[in-house]
């Protein structure tokens, strides 16, 4: 049963740098993203399930909008995935394959700067240097995507997400650093193959990056998460094993113009004991406008 539960944590180990960082009022992005992943996920080892591979190719359009509150920088921050997968697995000695396709939980992110960072117009923004950030965010999974009661693999989750995280960032001439923390708190699916309930406890995560900028305002980053927590119950009995894990990856982003920028991210687990043992490779573009 644990099944659901790593399909759909892999979904929650944010790997993103930058997420505070500091911006125009006013500014709106636009970003379109591809993304592929192949890997092992089985998180029990007492399961009969052996050579669980998934292959996931992901596409994703997003949007984020900053704006003033209270004078201090806000935005607001919307994703939409949309997933091509497959894979395969011997069970009990037999080998099995299937596909999913559709569209993924949707992700909206919103956030404020509240030490450190002033809401500021294209103008003033040129002329201020960031130095130390603190903010805080609210992400929310919201149960959009494709779920089938009668499956244990499924690209939906059937059920809400909420993360409170507090972030910070500081500035050393061209290098950012920062670090993030957060926990993700579930609600419970009451379809889980059929009418069962599937609880899950919180995931506590914690991330770090550090990201050196060029004078073109290309930049390079090294990224790292560890997450921890997430057990499973299915109407009261024990479905999966506490998830601790790390993963480890590198950024890079190269401006294409003023506006617009392309970037690249992979990121690999570091603990591979059992499950999340996947590797993947994102390439995005960016257009931002006013």
């Amino acid at each position: 049963m644990s099944l659901f539960f790593i399909c759909n944590l892999s979904k929650a180990q944010d790997l993103e740098p930058r997420a505070y960082a500091n911006m125009p009022k006013g500014g709106n992005v636009i970003v379109g993203s591809y993304g592929f992943m192949k890997g092992d996920v089985v998180s029990e080892a007492t399961l009969p399930i052996e050579d669980f591979i998934i292959n996931s190719n992901n596409f994703g359009l997003g949007y984020l909008h900053t704006f003033g509150l209270g004078d201090k920088l806000a935005r607001v921050q919307v994703a939409i995935p949309y997933v091509l997968m497959d894979g395969h697995a011997t069970v009990n000695g037999e080998k099995i394959t299937g596909n999913r396709t559709g569209f993924g939980d949707m992700r909206i992110r919103l956030g404020i700067n509240l030490l450190g960072s002033p809401a500021l117009d294209r103008k003033d923004f040129s002329k201020y240097q960031q130095k130390t950030i603190f903010g805080v965010s609210l992400v929310t999974s919201v149960p959009t995507g494709v779920y089938y009661p009668d499956k244990r693999i499924n690209i939906g989750t059937n059920r809400w997400g909420f993360k409170p995280e507090a972030g910070i960032s500081k500035r050393f001439e061209h290098v950012y650093a920062e670090l993030y923390s957060g926990v993700w708190f579930y609600t419970k699916n009451d379809q889980y193959l059929g009418d069962n309930v599937l609880k899950q406890d919180p995931v506590l995560s914690f991330q770090g990056h550090a990201c050196y900028y060029f004078k073109n305002q290309m930049w390079v980053g090294v990224n790292a998460n560890w997450f921890s927590g997430g057990k499973t119950e299915v109407d009261e009995l024990p479905a999966g094993s506490v998830i601790n894990s790390s993963r480890i990856g590198a950024t890079v982003s190269m401006p294409l113009s003023r506006s617009q920028s392309v970037k690249l991210q992979l990121n690999t687990g570091v603990f591979k004991d059992i499950g999340l043992n996947y590797d993947s490779i994102t390439f995005s573009y960016q257009y931002v406008f006013f």
